[in-house]
């Protein structure tokens, strides 16, 4: 038995494989109760006794509240979680039967009286009471004392959040155990997660692809200078997908069969190599089992007009941008980060249509919450261009 400051913790008994079995499995309570601890093992390291410890005092947390990924940074310990904004819950009951990769896996498939939900929508909160479940599960895995804690955490929002959207966003996190909160805005997140902060004085261009939102922004002096927030990114990818098979192939998929379609041979660029994939659904008019081919030039139609919107957007922040930053973004280019940065061509469609160099940073799925673990170190330089809410 150990003791440390009246705290008094009886040493486990071995467990049999049943019980480390159902000790990984989600807890299925009512969404808005309390889980028990469960150990984290995908993404994190475990923590050493005095680690623990340190813990039970404050722990400084950054978010990314993405549409389709929730990714977590702990100070100290650098990106401790990546999983899927995911909750499976029974229809009736609203008991949680699943939560992130779990959850995700059964995404398209679900018996009856059972449904996925996405929570989070666009970058903002869709759905409270899943969402609190939700990040109370995370951050419990994360934090093994997280009920003994009262965490700063800095969460990344799109540029265009509402006020009512940032209430929700704190009182989400307050139910999570925060105790000072403050919002950052996505596009400065990447930017410092990509070194920006490091020239200041130096104008640069963000557009940042997440799951959900597609934030477009110009930066300069540690600030957001002008920015736009559009409701696209690598989900609506999907859906245009879906969409273009159900249309022109008569082929019904699933979202996780367009996301992998979109991966392997994804593209935008008409120039590249001729690529072809076999994509099996169900045939929209007979309902029979069907496989069909898809080239990407199909592909090209198919995410043509979601891709068009972004560089639209670009376009349009470019003409709102001060000549003197924008002689700079002709200079140094356009950055592109998040997920969606990454189809294939995408940087250099926007080049031939802004006219601009354009490029896609490294690790560009991590840039927001490795900007924002960068940021838990600088609270005091950045103060004025964060938001604190509490």
């Amino acid at each position: 038995m150990l003791t440390l400051f009246g705290w008094t913790s009886k040493q486990k008994e071995p467990q049999t494989k049943e019980d480390r079995r159902k000790q990984r499995r989600v807890r299925r309570k009512p969404i808005g109760t309390t889980t028990k601890q469960t150990s984290f093992k995908r993404e994190s390291r475990s923590l050493s006794f005095l680690e623990k410890m340190s813990l039970l005092w404050t722990t400084d947390i950054g978010i990314d509240l993405g549409t389709t990924n929730v990714v977590m940074y702990v100070k100290g310990r650098g990106i401790v979680l990546d999983e899927p904004g995911f909750v499976a819950c029974d229809t009736k009951t609203r008991e949680v039967i699943a939560v992130g990769h779990e959850a995700r896996a059964i995404l398209g498939r679900t018996p009856e009286g059972i449904e996925v939900i996405q929570p989070l929508k666009g970058g903002v909160i869709a759905d409270y009471d899943t969402t609190a479940y939700m990040l109370r599960y995370f951050i419990r895995r994360v934090v093994p004392v997280s009920g003994l804690i009262r965490s700063r955490m800095i969460a990344c929002v799109p540029s265009s959040i509402t006020p009512v959207e940032k209430r929700a966003v704190l009182e989400v996190l307050l139910q999570a155990g925060a105790r000072k909160i403050v919002l950052m805005e996505e596009p400065l997140a990447a930017a410092i997660g990509t070194g920006l902060d490091k020239a200041e004085q130096v104008g640069a261009m963000v557009v940042d692809i997440g799951g959900g939102t597609t934030d477009i922004a110009v930066i300069c002096d540690s600030g957001v200078v002008v920015s736009e927030s559009l409701r696209i990114g690598s989900d609506t990818f999907d859906e245009a997908l879906l969409q273009y098979m159900k249309r022109k192939k008569k082929l019904l998929i699933g979202p996780l069969t367009a996301e992998d379609l979109k991966i392997e041979v994804g593209t935008v660029d008409s120039r590249s190599g001729e690529e072809r994939a076999i994509v099996r659904g169900r045939h929209s008019v007979t309902g029979l089992p069907r496989a069909v081919e898809i080239t990407s030039k199909d592909m090209k139609f198919a995410l043509e007009r979601p891709v068009q919107h972004i560089i639209e957007g670009i376009i349009s922040i470019l003409e709102k941008t001060p000549p003197e930053l924008l002689a700079q973004i002709n200079h140094h280019g356009i950055i592109l980060t998040g997920g969606g940065s990454q189809l294939r061509g995408l940087d250099r469609m926007i080049t031939e249509k802004t006219g601009r160099p354009a490029y896609v940073v490294e690790h560009p799925r991590y840039s927001v919450i490795l900007g924002t673990g960068k940021a838990l170190s600088e609270l005091n330089q950045l103060r004025d261009t964060l938001e604190e809410l509490r």
